[in-house]
């Protein structure tokens, strides 16, 4: 950053700035609080013995020099920092041990060509079913299902080009965070994404994930191993032989007796194979998808053709999707109560900590404010909780008779 653009955040003059680079001018507390969160350290990193340059936000920009240019990314990354670090060391007072050598890691080479990139995505999606013991079956919660891998996770709010990133620091562990203004099914699949660059990037200590990057060989990698975790093949297939959709159209048997041969052939009606937008509806609603990824993967899986893609597409963008879900009550998602899945995890941890002792309640107000909680909220929080006579050291306050 130019001293310029620290002295506008600062709301000082540049010749201030270079003077405290000079040793000429004391900070103020206020000014260091300010440089901390400026450059996403933690104020205590200011006054330890020693001093280490790389951090989570050198990694990220190194990885995607563009973002150093684009304020609002760049203030968005430092909020998850500074989550990503808040949500460490709340553990860490808690006793809550984050073990990272339990998390997978796949050390492939980076893809050559997208037909790689998706095909690398496809196993390691395959391999991590199986390691996680998920068989076939939808997956409930992907935040859940990375926690108990040890990985971290937040939602944030986030530019919408951006979907989510990863952080891979002593810091912050390894991080996951997922745009909250997204809707629930598009952060389900981020989720997952972000999933894969924790097990095939770790190398790169941080990732964003943008839809300008979506060709990007090791994004088309994230992407198909999201698009094979939700949506295991063989899970699909038998979801569609199940309703009568996916098979071969063509059947053929032998019997066989040990004196001869009976041959049996079959042809089914091309009208009993075409698949219909109300069964892509009961297909994403089964694995808790977006309509469109559960179309994309039947594409891929060649169980619909490319014509028939973008029939399916054309019914879907009109509305049809939506109403066709609607009338088979297919539930739709609150995608407004899901946003608060996160706060709510943060404010347990910071609750427990201020009961423990371990926090004061100015750290509690702090922290509550990070996932936008204001001091009444706080307030109300505490007395609903029974905490509101906690003092700042985690003892009940007994009033004078």
């Amino acid at each position: 950053m130019t001293q310029d653009a620290v002295a506008r955040r600062l709301e000082v003059s540049r010749s201030t700035v270079a003077q405290m680079e000079l040793g000429n001018r004391a900070v103020t507390s206020l000014e260091l609080d300010r440089l901390a969160t400026l450059y996403g350290r933690d104020l205590r990193e200011f006054l330890a013995e020693e001093f280490h340059g790389e951090d989570a936000l050198v990694a990220l920009f190194r990885a995607h020099p563009d973002v150093a240019e684009q304020e609002r990314v760049v203030d968005a990354l430092r909020g998850c920092v500074a989550l990503g670090r808040e949500v460490t060391n709340l553990e860490r007072l808690l006793g809550i041990d984050r073990d990272l050598g339990t998390v997978a890691v796949y050390p492939m080479p980076a893809p050559r060509s997208r037909w790689q990139a998706v095909q690398q995505g496809e196993q390691v999606a395959d391999h991590e079913r199986m390691r996680m013991q998920l068989g076939l079956a939808p997956i409930a919660n992907m935040a859940e299902v990375l926690e108990t891998q040890g990985i971290r996770t937040a939602l944030v709010d986030l530019p919408d080009d951006v979907s989510g990133l990863t952080l891979s620091r002593a810091t912050v562990g390894l991080f996951v965070v997922v745009n909250r203004l997204h809707r629930f099914l598009r952060r389900r699949f981020s989720y997952a994404h972000e999933h894969a660059h924790v097990l095939l990037d770790r190398s790169r200590l941080g990732t964003i994930s943008r839809t300008a990057d979506r060709d990007d060989l090791i994004e088309v990698r994230a992407n198909a191993f999201a698009a094979s975790l939700l949506l295991p093949e063989e899970g699909v297939r038998r979801f569609m032989t199940a309703i009568g959709k996916g098979g071969p159209s063509r059947l053929r048997a032998d019997v066989f007796d040990e004196s001869g041969v009976v041959e049996v052939r079959a042809r089914s009606a091309p009208e009993a194979r075409d698949i219909q937008l109300y069964e892509v509806a009961e297909l994403a609603d089964h694995f808790a998808v977006s309509r469109l990824a559960a179309l994309y993967r039947l594409r891929n899986l060649r169980l619909i053709t490319d014509a028939e893609l973008d029939r399916l597409k054309q019914e879907e963008e009109s509305g049809k999707g939506r109403h066709v879900a609607a009338l088979l009550d297919l539930p739709e998602v609150d995608h407004e109560a899901a946003r608060n899945e996160f706060r709510h995890r943060f404010l347990g941890l910071a609750l427990e900590a201020l009961r423990r002792g371990e926090i004061s309640r100015a750290k509690l107000a702090e922290l509550a404010g990070m996932v936008d909680l204001g001091p009444e909220d706080v307030t109300r929080l505490l007395r609903e909780t029974g905490l509101e006579d906690l003092d700042g050291e985690g003892e009940i306050v007994i009033p004078n008779a």
